[in-house]
């Protein structure tokens, strides 16, 4: 799903960005542009980005 319409960035974008290392809203704008033209985004980014590091916690410690 689209977050941000101004910038094409899908709730993937941010899950993948996160994997990558992103765990900040500041590392979402500048790795991928998030919720600097507009701001509309700006919530479910967040969300996305809190589900997602959530996720990637479980992972961590499911492999622990």
């Amino acid at each position: 799903m689209y977050v941000c319409v101004c910038r094409a960035v899908t709730d993937g974008d941010i899950r993948e960005a996160v994997e990558q290392g992103c765990c900040t809203m500041r590392d979402l704008r500048n790795t991928l542009d998030v919720a600097t033209q507009c701001g509309r985004c700006a919530l479910t980014a967040r969300e996305v980005l809190n589900d997602a590091l959530q996720h990637l916690a479980r992972d961590i410690a499911g492999a622990a």
